[in-house]
This record gives structure tokens, C-alpha cells and sequence, in this order.
């Protein structure tokens, strides 16, 4: 029996089971007064049968409602809410909007003044919904390549959108938004919408605050005392106050050294901060005096050298100390690499970021290398690589750092510094836009440091960016190469005249004619020799010969200490087979050749299996044994660092190499060979630019080692001409231009963020540079023009009232056109019938408006013809109060009559200074009447009296003038013009001409002499007004139409919604780096879900790969051809529908983008086959294989993250599955620099 002692209140029983002892609670029937409750003990009965295990699954899979789950527990409680009326009673405080902030002198910490900043509250803002910097970080593994999900940083130079600069742009376009009924009801997508119906609550009810405030005496309340303000002279400040409205507010803050609202930094440029009339971002840095107290102004660098810098590296140092902006252009091996350096260690030391971007990943891993041994936290992003990603320093291609700012990556709040390298690659064709979209897309705290090339628009670029981040930028560029250069033309082709060298520039860049000549007369003296002998001349060289001119070079280098020797070959096949045939030739000694062997046996064991057996890494190791080396995009890239690690070291003395080894890779040598001058740029062959021979020549001459650099051009076949080296060797550099364009990338990647705009974008590009860069001058000049025009409104009115602007506008446009037809006639093989000797004209040129001439000569020797005619005037100065806008004088009908005694006048005019072309001709000696006049232009000649033919040409003259019989030619009837277009001008001419003399009113008004004049003034300000909005507006942006074009692709695929929304298509190709729409068409029409991950990913090698290639030679398994045939109509449909839209790319083109030529090779080897087998499926070279490759395991991380955005998992499952089919073996070594 259990006694209920510890729950005197509770009432029930305690029953015992007896066969398991369970106590269960059951109800009492004691009552209070007798709190012992007893428990029962149920008598023994038969032990239960256990239930077998397969009928207690099926009991309750049968009965799913009887689990526990579902069953209401006994325990549950509802306590009621308790309502407490003093909690309406209080308010939390709003944050405050704006902060005080000390402004600090950077160097010594003094406390300059205090200056007040904005608070943006960052609740509720974050990676998915602002583009601030106060939103909340994302999520940690997207910190640093970021989401496509993520809204980018604003980018800095872009003004925020507001209501305020929307409605004063509304109404300078002649729209006016009204917020009461022009807003929209029904969102992007939605079939309806609300319907907001205006309150109808009459006046009665309407609740005014002060009836409120009456009703309280505040009276009463003390006042608050005022604090005692320490005022700061006037003159101890040089800091505006802040200006607030509130008084009260005022008198409660000191008069303390405050700032206006704005960001403390002076770099940045804020409106206002210079004459409207002034746009000047760009600033020359003087590198010419030297920089004497360079030690008193940076007490404590960040970064030390052994030796002494140059001044042009001093002047960036104090720049980057001052946290500016700096543009570098320095020739080749001037030491570009210590202003980044220098902007590297100070992040570091500002305990901030920086980012150095190259344009070819092999150059970033070199930069990876060489940084890493001087700041050891460095990290490294490319394509398939990411190593230590949270490193202060982080190196990437600059489409690494695009996809950073479009996704929004967190990585970009720390960033101080973004070092682009090898700026001058702005000008490639493929991925030069990417620099500008990465300059305008960065956030205002990022200062960029520019390192290239020597260019000639340094200032111009600078201009732009500066304009477009609002930063001044530093221009700091050198005038001289530190290793100067000398340039020489060699004839030899056999040890006996190797000695065939002719100086043709010298190290002062002045051009040695005398050695040209001597190159000319030796290469003519040996063909001459040859043909006497009876052997053939060869222009085009074969084998043989080249190896003896390699040889003879060669052996004269050799002698004169002139190795190591960089030779440019404009052909991968060349390069390969120039090294062959030098195979006899031994370079090296033999303590050289055991350091060779002994790296390239480290580094090729780094490699598995039948990867070292690989015929070129065997042929490349014999050449290198030999001091030869051959750089190329063909050549592996784990054979390429060794090729570059060995000439690094000096064990290289002669490497063939293409343009791209002279791109990135700071490797000079102490002599570069020019195998040819000419070029194939992928459409034909031309002679090299001056930038392009510049960059390689460049190569030549090592600082601190060489005295001059030597540039040798080999002349196999005939001898440049002197006028082309010229140009090559002395002439400009090639300018930095714009290849900005626009892709469907870029579109939906600013499109999916409603702040951002492609127009802004575009209206920020270099290309537009040029016509935006006065833009504050033209909205000074639009501010005047306004001003001008509402003090006009009493012409406003006439105009409104009368035909004036139509007539001004008829006359106008006949003007133009006549002299369109004017000038198209004399294009045309009828030119000789309009203007010849004897045709009589009537000029418009001041001051001799009004007048007729009879044309005496038509002179061809300029680009424009141009007429010697007779004028007839007189002896005093002609008046020019003509009203021109008369309809007589419009039709060479209001001629000037001499007043004074007749005389003639020889001037020389073109069709502009003709106003009428008459239907009368003269029978004159023209000669003779040129002769004459000319003669009596002298002053002892000047009273003679005119000859007999030019006196019977002054009477003609007046006699017509008299008679008034003068009308303009007849261009069909006179001159039997019938071509088209000219035609269809003439008749639109006659018919304005008939407009003119009959169709207005105002003509026949007494005011019209003066009313004309006035209106004409105001009708000029008003076009005038209405061409510089059109310059700011953005219809003028050159690549709007395209835009347009490109918006109605991505609404009829159903990317975006018509109201501009980006749709689940348009996400999905925000995942995709290139051919995006192609691939996202694919994605959504399932192509992929029959096949195998092989088949998938050998398919999706046609987006990657570039060579061109026979496809007879390629064999498909069929569902292979299955799947290309699909994506082929893929890309066909959608090419159609871009050329439907109005976009300028023919179908064929479109679907060209596509190449299928390794299809076969990535499918073997996605199947397991070793590299050696699937080289030998293809004349593709090996380097190219594995770049595709490469390339192809990025584009397979694209769709793997398409398909997760898709929501797809079984794609996502193959997509995966690729990338680790390719992922193996040689393809994938890691990069020596990393190791």
C-alpha cells in the first residue's frame, strides 16, 4: 500500500499491474477529509502472449492515427495573455540618423576636427536585398567568390537613385510624374492588381495636431538651459559648419570644427568640389625633379629595397601613402612591380586587403610565386585553384574579380587596393571589356593602382576612370627605357657572312639610313650572286636554309656574349619546328647540363604513370639539355614553367617563343630575334603595329646587367621596306581603346538588382568617354539655355499662334538638302554637265551673299573639289544686311545689284559657298578672264583696264542680273540625272521648293522682316536646348539600340518578365560565364537527362574550345551526334531570334561560336583513357587539350550550379560526377610556382 503523504491535495489512486509492476494513475474517491488513498493490486492472471515483430510493423503502418504522436497530451496548458495598458504608453527611440566623427591627421593622429556622417542602419539589409556596405554578411563559405544571389557593393562614381533626380529628370525630358495617379497598382507578372481608392473622409474628421497641443499647458514645463559654446575663430577653421535646419538643435551643439555631411576622404570628389566648367580627374606627376626630402615626408616606409629608388617610383610611394590613385606607364624592366609591391605592404600594414589582378592565369601564379616570398600571407584564385583564400593579399585573373563584384563577395568590405597589371590588355578584342566592367563595378573605398605599358592616351584613360569612380588619378610615366635599345637588320645565312649585322637604330632611337642601305646592297649582292651561278632565288625560305641562318646568328651571338636570345615566332608549328632543326646545336656546359637534368627529372616526377613517357615531355627535356626552350600555348603548362624556371636561371640561352610569352612574363633576355615582321591576327596577314614590335622588343636588355638591349630582325627573304621599320620601330605605341560590348551576362547580372541600371553602366564606359566627358559643361550650358528660353515667353506665344517655326524648319531642311544633291552630283559621272567653265552660280558666302559668278575653273587636286569663279560686285565693301531668311533669297532670287561703278572678283570656293546652282551658262575664255584678273591683282597692274573677254563676261553678268531671267538647273532635265536616290532627293527638293515660295502665312505678314529674325534666334536656342539634352539623355548612348535588341532576346526566352524583372531562366544563366543562354536553353530543354556524365561533359567542351579543326577527322558514337545535332538546333533558334530582333550576327556565325572539334577527345578521356592515347585522336597540341579541359571542369561547376538553382538533383549529381571524371593526371598538376 503507497500512502499519499507527499500530495495531501491530490486525489487519486496509484493501480499496480502484477505481471510488469506498471503504476498507473487512476481516479480517487476519497474525499478530503480522508487523505489516505490505497492502491489495487489486479489478481495474477495468464502471462500475455508477445505479438511477433512482422505483425507489430504491419499493426502499425495499418494504423498511422494511433501513434503517439498524434494523440493530445494530458500536460498541455494555455496560460491566457494578461493585457498591460502602460505598455501603449511607451515609445522605443529612433536611432539616430547621423553620427559625430573625429577626423585624424593619417601620419600623426592629431585630431583634425569632427565631422558628421550618416548612419545607414543596417537592420534587416542584407546580401540578398541592398547593395550597402552596412548590410549583414553573408554566409561564410560564399565570403569569397560570393553568391549569384547576392546584390553587388554599390559601385563608387554611381550616384544612388532618388525621387527628387528622378522628377527633375522626368521634367527635363517633358514628362511629369504625378504621385496621385500615374503610379502603378499591378506588380511585373501579376495579372491584377489593388485598386487604392482615394479617402473620402470629409473635412469634420480631419485631426489637427495643434487642437491637441492646446489642450496641455507646455508652458509650465522648465526650460532647458543652454550649454556653454566655446565658439572657434573663424580664422583657426578651415572647415565649413554643418548647416541645420532645426535652431533649437543648433543652439543645443557647440560651435565645434564641423564638416558638411559627406565622407571625410579627399580623394574622393564630391559635385561641387570644382568649376562646372572644369572636368579634370587626371593629374601628370612630374618625374623629372628629382624628390629631395623623399626620407622627411615617409619617416617609416612599409616596404624597404637594397637599392636606391627612381623618382618615378618615389612620386607613386608618396601617392599610395596619401591613399591616392595612381596610373603607371614605365617601359619595360623599369621596375613597375615596386609600386605594387609598395601598395601590397601597405594593406598589410593598414591591416586592410588587396587584390592584384593579371590577365593570363600563368602570370598569376608567377606573381604568386614571387609575392609569396616576400609576404608570406598570400593567396591565390584561378579558375581551379584556390589556395589560402583568406589571405591579405590575393592574386586572380581579373575575371576572378568581376565575378567577386557581380556576386557580391564579402571579401570586397575589406578591399583598400586592386593592383591591375598589364592594363594595355585592355585593347584585346575577347577580354578587354572585362577590365572596364571591373573598373566601373568597384566600390568607392577601393583605390586602384594601374600598372602598364607605355601608352599614349595615359592622360585620356586616367580622365575616365577618374570620372567614373569620382577619384583623382595620378599619371606617373616614364620617358626612357633604363636599358636602352638598338635595333639591327641581319642578311647572313652561313658562317661566312654572319658577319652581316647592319645597325639600323641606334640606343638614342635615331634611324641609321646608312645601315639600311648597306643591309639593302648585301641581300642584293648574294641574290645577284646567286642568278649568275644559276641558282634559284627563294622569297619564301624552306628548312635548310633557315637552319644555316639560325646557325650562322647563332655563332656570331655566341662570340660577341650576346645570350641568352628570346626568338619570336608568330607560328606554335614554326617555334616547334625551328627547334628541331637546331637540334645538332649544344649551348650549354656540362655543370649546366647536370643542373637541367637534375630540375626537370624533380619536376617530371611530379607527374603519374605514362604522363612522363609523354613524347613532348621526352622531346622538350632532350632540347632543354641542349640550352633550347620552347614557349608556346601548345606546350603543356607543367613544361612551360620549367621552360620558364630554367631561362629565369640563365640555363635557357635560346627560346622560340610566340607573342604571349612577351605579354605577362617578366623574363628579359639580353637579345630578342624577330624570325618575321608579319602576322596572322586571325583574318589576315599584316606587318606587326608599332605597340605590338615595342612590347616584344622590349624583352631585350636586363637591368643591371645588360648596357643596351639588342633587337635583331632576321631577313630571309627581301629586306623590309625602310618606311615600314620606321613605323615599327619609332613610331606611337598602340592607344589604349575601348572594347566594351555588351553580353547577355552582364544585362542579367544588372538586371536582377533594381537599384543598378545597364544604362549607367554603359553611360560609364570608355567608349562613351569621349562624348560624356564635358557632360557638367553641357548641363551649365542646358541651366543657361532654360533661363534664356522662360524669358522668351512672348515668342513662345507667336510661335504657338503662327507658322514661323514650320517655315524656319522647311527652309532649313531645303538648304540641307540641296546641298546634299549638290554634292551628290558631283560625285557622279554627271558632275562635269553641273559646275563646269561659263556655269553661272549665286553665292552665300560672306560677304558675298547674293551675289552671281560665273565659275571660271574646277580644280580636282584637293580631296574636296573646289571652283575658281569671277564675282561680280563693286569697288566699295558689299552690305550683308540681307535677310536671309527672306523665301526670295532662299531661292538665289534676291540678288545684289552694284550700286557703285561694276568690278570683278577672283575667288576660289567649294559647294558649301554655293546658294543656287543657276540653269545659265556663258561662252567665255576663261583662261584668258583668270590671266587678266590675276594680272591686275598686282598694284602696278591695278588701274589697267580690264581685257576684252573678262568686260564681255561683266556685261553678261548685268545684263542677267537686270533682267531677273536666272533659275535653278534643272538636275533630270538639264543633266539627265536618273540615278535612284539622287531622283528620289530632287523630287523631296521640288517639293520643299514649292513649300517655300507658296505654303506659309507668316511671309505675307508686315512684320515679317523682324519678327523672322527674332523667332529664328529663339527657334536656335530651342534646337540647340533640345540636341545637349539629347547628348546627356541616354538615348544617345551608342549601344542602346543593341540593348533594346538584347532585352527583346531575353523577354521572348523568357529570361526576364516585360516589366524588366529577371526570371528562374535568368537566374540560371547568372550561374554561367560564357554562352549562357545557349547552355540555359539547353539545360531547360533536358538535353542532358539521357545521357551519360562521358557524353555530358565531351558535349559541353564545344562552349571552351577555340582551334579550329577538320571535323572529318573526329569520330561520335550516336548518341554523341544525337546530342550535338541537338544543341546545334539549340543554338540555331536562338541565333534566329537574335537576328530577328535586329542584332547584327548572322546565324552561321552564331552557331560557329560552338566547336565540336574535341568531342572525341574529352569523351576518351572522361572514359579513363591516359593522355598519352587521347593525344593521339587529334592534331590539337597538348597544351591545347589540357587549357580546354581546364577550362571545360569551370564550365561544369557553372551547370552543377545551375542545376542546384533549378532545383534539379539528378543533373546536379552528373554534373558532379564530370567534374571528377576530368579532374585527374596531367590536366590537373598542380603549378610549379604553388609548390
Amino acid at each position: 500500500m503507497v500512502e499519499s503523504e507527499d500530495f495531501p491535495q491530490c486525489g487519486f489512486n496509484l493501480l499496480e499491474t502484477s505481471v510488469c509492476g506498471e503504476l498507473v494513475v487512476t481516479k480517487s474517491n476519497c474525499n478530503n477529509d480522508s487523505l489516505t488513498c490505497q492502491s489495487l493490486l489486479l489478481p495474477i492472471a495468464d502471462l500475455p502472449v508477445l505479438k511477433s515483430a512482422t505483425q507489430e510493423v504491419v499493426e502499425t503502418c495499418l494504423n498511422l492515427e494511433e501513434l503517439a504522436i498524434f494523440h493530445r497530451r494530458n500536460t498541455q496548458t494555455i496560460w491566457p495573455k494578461e493585457n498591460d495598458l502602460s505598455a501603449v504608453y511607451s515609445l522605443e527611440q529612433c536611432p539616430p540618423s547621423s553620427t559625430l566623427q573625429v577626423e585624424r591627421n593619417e601620419t600623426t593622429g592629431e585630431i583634425l576636427g569632427v565631422f558628421e556622417e550618416d548612419i545607414h542602419s543596417g537592420i534587416n539589409l542584407t546580401a540578398k536585398n541592398a547593395c550597402t556596405m552596412a548590410r549583414a554578411p553573408g554566409a561564410p563559405v560564399d565570403r569569397t567568390r560570393g553568391s549569384s544571389n547576392n546584390f553587388p557593393f554599390w559601385p563608387g562614381g554611381m550616384e544612388e537613385p532618388n525621387a527628387d533626380e528622378l522628377i527633375s529628370v522626368t521634367k527635363s525630358e517633358g514628362e511629369e510624374i504625378d504621385f496621385q495617379s500615374d503610379l502603378l497598382s499591378c506588380p511585373a507578372g501579376f495579372e491584377t492588381g489593388v485598386t487604392f481608392e482615394a479617402n473620402q473622409i470629409g473635412q469634420e474628421h480631419k485631426l489637427n495636431m495643434s487642437d491637441i497641443f492646446d489642450q496641455y499647458a507646455f508652458e509650465e514645463l522648465g526650460s532647458i538651459p543652454e550649454p556653454k559654446v566655446e565658439v572657434v575663430p573663424k580664422e583657426q577653421s578651415d572647415k565649413p559648419l554643418v548647416n541645420m535646419e532645426n535652431e533649437t538643435v543648433d543652439k543645443l551643439l557647440p560651435s565645434l570644427n564641423l564638416k558638411s555631411t559627406r565622407s571625410p576622404s579627399e580623394n574622393i570628389a564630391m559635385p561641387g568640389d570644382k568649376p562646372l566648367s572644369e572636368e579634370k580627374w587626371a593629374y601628370k606627376v612630374d618625374i623629372d625633379t628629382s624628390v629631395t626630402n623623399f626620407h622627411q615626408q615617409v619617416p617609416v616606409m612599409a616596404r624597404t629595397w637594397p637599392f636606391e629608388l627612381d623618382t618615378f617610383q618615389k612620386q607613386a610611394v608618396l601617392k599610395l601613402e596619401d591613399r591616392k590613385s595612381v596610373f603607371v606607364a614605365a617601359h619595360t624592366s623599369a621596375g613597375k612591380t615596386v609600386v605594387a609591391e609598395y601598395a601590397i605592404a601597405l594593406s598589410a600594414k593598414h591591416m586592410t586587403r588587396v587584390i592584384y589582378t593579371s590577365p593570363i592565369k600563368a602570370l598569376s601564379n608567377q606573381k604568386f610565386r614571387d609575392f609569396k616570398q616576400t609576404f608570406s600571407d598570400v593567396g591565390l584564385i584561378t579558375g581551379d585553384v584556390q589556395i589560402n583564400p583568406d589571405a591579405f593579399c590575393l592574386i586572380m585573373t581579373t575575371e576572378i574579380l568581376r565575378s567577386m563584384l557581380y556576386n557580391g563577395s564579402d571579401t570586397i568590405r575589406d578591399l583598400e587596393w586592386v593592383i591591375f597589371d598589364e592594363v594595355h590588355y585592355i585593347n584585346d578584342s575577347e577580354r578587354g571589356v572585362v577590365w572596364e566592367e571591373v573598373l566601373i563595378m568597384l566600390p568607392v573605398h577601393c583605390n586602384v593602382v594601374l600598372l602598364s605599358a607605355t601608352v599614349p592616351n595615359t592622360m585620356e584613360f586616367a580622365n575616365w576612370i577618374g570620372r567614373t569612380k569620382q577619384k583623382k588619378i595620378y599619371v606617373i610615366s616614364t620617358q626612357k627605357r633604363p636599358v636602352p635599345l638598338t635595333h639591327y637588320l641581319y642578311t647572313g645565312n652561313s658562317n661566312k657572312t654572319n658577319d652581316q649585322m647592319f645597325l639600323i637604330v641606334d640606343s638614342n632611337r635615331k634611324f641609321d639610313t646608312a645601315g639600311y642601305q648597306k643591309a639593302l646592297t648585301a641581300r642584293t649582292e648574294r641574290s645577284n650572286k646567286q642568278q649568275k651561278t644559276g641558282a634559284k632565288v627563294q622569297r619564301i625560305t624552306n628548312p635548310a636554309s633557315d637552319k644555316g641562318i639560325w646557325l650562322s646568328l647563332l655563332n656570331r651571338l655566341c662570340k660577341l656574349n650576346q645570350l641568352p636570345v628570346v626568338a619570336f615566332t608568330f607560328s606554335r608549328k614554326r617555334c616547334d619546328e625551328n627547334a628541331a632543326l637546331l637540334s645538332s646545336l649544344d649551348l650549354t656546359s656540362t655543370q649546366e647540363k647536370s643542373e637541367i637534368h637534375i630540375f626537370v627529372n624533380k619536376c617530371v616526377k611530379k607527374l603519374k604513370g605514362s604522363d612522363q613517357n609523354l613524347p613532348q615531355v621526352q622531346q622538350m627535356s632532350e632540347q632543354l639539355q641542349h640550352g633550347i626552350g620552347v614557349h608556346h600555348s601548345g606546350i603543356l603548362p607543367i613544361l612551360k614553367e620549367v621552360v620558364e624556371m630554367l631561362f629565369a636561371r640563365g640555363l635557357v640561352k635560346l627560346l622560340f617563343a610566340t607573342e604571349t610569352f612577351a605579354m605577362g612574363v617578366n623574363m628579359p633576355a639580353r637579345t630578342v630575334v624577330f624570325d618575321s615582321l608579319r602576322k596572322h591576327d586571325g583574318t589576315k596577314m599584316r606587318n606587326l603595329l608599332a605597340g605590338e614590335y615595342i612590347q616584344m622588343a622590349g624583352r631585350a636588355g636586363r637591368r643591371g646587367l645588360d648596357d643596351v638591349g639588342n633587337v635583331i630582325i632576321l631577313c630571309k627573304g627581301q629586306v623590309p621596306e625602310m618606311a615600314e621599320l620606321q613605323i615599327m620601330m619609332l613610331g606611337r605605341p598602340t592607344k589604349l581603346e575601348s572594347q566594351f560590348r555588351l553580353t547577355y551576362g552582364m544585362i542579367l547580372n544588372l538586371l536582377r538588382v533594381e537599384q543598378l541600371r545597364v544604362e549607367e553602366v554603359m553611360k560609364r564606359s570608355f567608349s562613351e568617354f569621349g562624348s560624356r566627358k564635358n557632360s557638367k559643361a553641357r548641363e551649365q550650358r542646358v541651366r543657361e539655355l532654360n533661363v534664356q528660353m522662360k524669358r522668351g515667353e512672348e515668342m513662345r506665344e507667336l510661335i504657338e499662334t503662327t507658322d514661323y517655326e514650320d517655315y524656319l524648319n522647311t527652309c532649313q531642311e531645303l538648304l540641307r538638302l540641296r546641298k546634299s544633291v549638290y554634292k551628290q552630283v558631283l560625285s557622279s559621272p554627271s558632275s562635269t554637265k553641273l559646275i563646269h567653265p561659263g556655269r553661272i552660280v549665286v553665292l552665300s558666302c560672306s560677304p558675298y551673299q547674293q551675289h552671281l559668278a560665273v565659275t571660271l575653273k574646277v580644280n580636282t587636286s584637293r580631296v574636296e573639289k573646289y571652283f575658281t569663279v569671277m564675282v561680280l560686285t563693286e569697288k566699295e565693301p558689299p552690305k550683308t544686311d540681307i535677310n536671309c531668311w527672306d523665301p526670295r533669297y532662299i531661292m538665289g532670287q534676291l540678288l545684289t545689284v552694284p550700286v557703285s561703278t561694276p568690278c570683278e572678283k577672283l575667288l576660289e570656293i567649294t559647294i558649301d559657298d554655293i546658294l543656287v546652282i543657276t540653269n545659265k551658262k556663258l561662252k567665255i575664255q576663261s583662261d584668258r578672264i583668270f590671266e587678266d584678273c590675276k594680272r591686275r591683282e598686282i598694284p602696278r597692274f591695278s588701274s589697267d583696264l580690264p581685257d576684252k573677254a573678262t568686260g564681255i563676261a561683266l556685261q553678261e553678268l548685268l545684263r542677267i542680273l537686270q533682267s531677273k531671267d536666272c533659275g535653278q538647273v534643272d538636275l533630270r532635265a538639264d543633266l539627265g540625272v536618273n540615278e535612284i536616290d539622287m531622283v528620289e532627293n530632287i523630287l523631296s527638293m521640288n517639293s520643299l521648293i514649292d513649300l517655300v515660295t507658296s505654303a506659309f502665312q507668316c511671309v505675307s505678314s508686315p512684320l515679317f522682316n523682324t519678327q523672322v529674325h527674332e523667332v529664328a534666334a529663339f527657334v536656335q536656342l530651342k534646337k540647340e536646348l533640345n540636341d545637349l539634352k539629347y547628348l546627356l539623355s541616354e538615348k544617345s548612348l551608342l549601344l542602346l539600340p543593341e540593348f533594346k535588341q538584347r532585352k527583346l532576346v531575353l523577354k521572348q526566352l523568357r529570361y526576364i518578365d516585360f516589366g524588366g524583372a529577371v526570371q528562374l531562366k535568368g537566374r540560371v544563366a547568372c550561374e554561367i560565364s560564357s554562352h549562357e543562354i545557349v547552355l540555359t536553353e539547353i539545360i531547360f530543354e533536358n538535353v542532358f537527362s539521357t545521357m551519360e556524365p562521358a557524353e555530358i561533359v565531351a558535349l559541353l567542351s564545344s562552349v571552351v574550345f577555340q582551334q579550329r579543326v577538320d571535323m572529318g577527322d573526329v569520330t561520335l558514337t550516336p548518341n554523341l551526334k544525337e546530342g550535338m545535332n541537338k544543341i546545334i538546333e539549340v543554338a540555331k533558334s536562338v541565333g534566329e531570334l537574335q537576328w530577328a530582333q535586329g542584332i547584327q550576327q548572322p546565324v552561321e556565325d552564331f552557331v560557329k561560336t560552338l566547336n565540336f572539334g574535341l568531342v572525341e577527345v574529352v569523351y576518351e578521356w572522361a572514359q579513363g583513357t591516359s593522355f598519352k592515347d587521347i593525344t593521339n585522336l587529334t592534331l590539337v597540341q597538348e597544351g591545347m587539350v589540357v587549357r580546354t579541359i581546364q577550362r571545360l571542369y569551370e564550365t561544369c561547376r557553372d551547370v552543377r550550379n545551375a542545376a542546384r538553382v533549378i532545383g534539379d538533383p539528378t543533373l546536379f549529381e552528373k554534373m558532379k560526377t564530370c567534374s571528377e571524371l576530368i579532374k585527374r593526371d596531367i590536366v590537373f598538376a598542380a603549378s610549379l610556382y604553388t609548390q
